[in-house]
């Protein structure tokens, strides 16, 4: 890798501090010295960032890109040329209590689980020597990994692998059980543990199951992040959920892409949660969050069918939405509210629910239009029969966005001296993906600094860099100091924007100089030029 040396850059050091006017020298891998007339005689290559912005490598701690390390090239658009062109440099993978390990000895389980996260995930299929977070680091160790990849582990597959959808609480055996592969996990470098509680089946969870079993990753000092339990009318209290198993876990804990959903919830319930999270600071729980800067959101279609419709098995809820029964109960469902369940259907609305992905030939022109849209166009008797014949013809698969926030909400949460910045990127089937996928860390320099002033650009590019990567506990990755790993940014900040739109949702970012992943230099002009030069970490 030799010597590269960057000479008079404008450094932001990722930790907040003022940007000074500066030379890096690169030795290999790190970053050997900073400061003014460096030497350029010894240096193998020399890169004039004069005028330009000089940022340590983005981190994206919220990536459902599990499976992509192992997939050949599809077509142009590799997962890594998605992150690296937008400066993401490492990443980390299983999250929302999702993760392709570990598995249940019950191949029908495996199945069972592999349709609920192929909205999430992709198709998984193919991946059934992946059992244990062991064998998924042993495949990692074997891919050219085109970015600094971390893994965490979910303890929805935890429980899936313990005890399969059932709904019914754990026995001590079982909590022993799920403790057990968590610690192992931990033992092998897991910075985490993540949960989903709006999913199933951790939504039939408690608090006590939950602090118990996750005590394991406060002995090793980890964090879980928490896909709470409810982001609409149950927010405050799933907010305050995730602050008593911190407490009893005695761990660190991060509410997961944090927002307030549902109109009648905009500009009221995000301040009450807020309290709570800084109360629960003020008292020494460490409790944080993230964020995505969008105001839509992207799930599964199944997320919007009632916990008490499915009742933990889904191949039998996918057969009764065949029935006239089935769907009368379903519609009778959809008119209530619920005290640990988020009906969106109420809250939001169907024509704030759009198609973002499936496979059947039959749904491809449903893709891009709202369930709404959908019953009219298809001549629907109503959203329950379109959504039905959706997730019946999908096997359960069907993924969606959600027009669930407000900007200004976001703004609050943006201003967090405690929030960072994630994608939440989901890799569903799909070549309409969530702009996410593609822009969110150059949307908060271009939208969040410059067009609407929300932030400053040394705290934006806190929160993009040092601020996730120490709550993975990344040593020496998200921070330009001397004999940090050279992973490093350069661009300028007034041109360096997202072109990922909801319509267009596929373009690549735009104005990234270079990009330097472990002293290679693997982005110039927005060429991506090397995908091998990632790390498992």
């Amino acid at each position: 890798m030799g010597r590269k040396l960057l000479v008079n850059g404008t450094v932001y050091d990722g930790k907040g501090n003022e940007p000074v006017v500066a030379d890096i020298l690169i030795q290999d891998d790190k970053i050997a010295a900073i400061g003014e007339n460096l030497d350029r005689d010894g240096a193998d290559e020399v890169f004039n960032v004069s005028g330009l912005t000089v940022t340590p490598g983005f981190v994206d701690m919220h990536r459902h890109c599990d499976k992509s390390p192992f997939e050949t090239a599809k077509g142009e658009n590799t997962y890594g040329k998605v992150m690296l062109r937008q400066g993401i440099t490492t990443t980390a993978t299983g999250n929302c209590g999702i993760s392709m390990y570990p598995l249940s000895s019950d191949r029908a389980v495996v199945e069972e689980m592999r349709n609920y996260y192929a909205p999430v995930l992709g198709n998984i299929d193919a991946y059934g020597d992946i059992a244990t977070y062991e064998d998924y680091r042993k495949r990692l160790k074997e891919c050219q990994l085109p970015v600094n990849t971390a893994a965490m582990i979910g303890m929805g597959a935890i429980r899936i692998a313990v005890k399969g959808f059932s709904e019914e609480p754990f026995t001590e055996s079982e909590i022993k059980q799920c403790q057990n592969i968590i610690e192992d996990a931990l033992k092998q470098g897991a910075p985490g543990v993540s949960v989903g509680l709006m999913y199933l089946p951790e939504c039939f969870e408690t608090v006590e199951e939950l602090g118990e079993i996750l005590k394991p990753v406060g002995t090793y000092g980890r964090i879980v992040t928490a896909h709470i339990r409810g982001e609409g009318d149950s927010l405050v209290k799933s907010v305050e959920e995730v602050v008593r198993i911190g407490r009893i876990a005695g761990c660190r804990m991060e509410v997961s892409h944090f927002k307030s959903c549902g109109m009648a919830n905009w500009n009221r319930e995000i301040h009450k949660a807020i309290e709570l999270i800084e109360a629960a600071r003020r008292d020494g729980i460490a409790v944080d969050c993230d964020f995505y800067p969008y105001d839509c959101g992207s799930t599964t279609l199944l997320s919007m069918i009632p916990p008490e419709f499915v009742n933990g098995n889904i191949p039998e809820a996918l057969a009764r939405l065949q029935t006239k029964e089935g769907r009368d109960a379903l519609r009778d469902m959809l008119e209530c509210t619920y005290d640990n369940w988020d009906n969106y259907a109420i809250s939001l609305g169907w024509d704030k629910v759009i198609i973002s992905a499936a496979s059947k030939p039959e749904n491809q022109d449903k893709i891009g239009k709202s369930i709404t849209e959908i019953v009219e166009a298809f001549h629907y008797e109503d959203e329950v029969e379109a959504v039905s014949d959706i997730l019946v013809s999908e096997n359960g698969t069907a993924a969606i966005i959600i027009r669930s926030m407000e900007q200004s909400d976001i703004d609050v949460i943006a201003k967090l001296p405690y929030s960072c910045v994630i994608s939440d990127a989901i890799y569903a089937e799909t070549d309409r993906p969530h702009p996410r996928m593609y822009g969110a860390f150059p949307r908060l320099i271009h939208d969040y600094v410059y067009q609407r002033k929300v932030l400053t650009l040394k705290d934006a590019i806190r929160k993009m860099t040092s601020m996730p990567a120490q709550r993975m506990g990344l040593e020496m990755r998200g921070v330009i100091e001397e004999g940090a790993y050279a992973d490093i940014n350069v661009f300028d900040a007034m041109k360096f924007k997202d072109m990922a739109t909801y319509v267009e949702s596929t373009r690549y970012a735009e104005g990234l100089n270079y990009c330097f992943l472990n002293g290679n230099l693997v982005v110039k002009d927005d060429e991506v030029l090397l995908e091998n030069c990632g790390r498992m970490l």
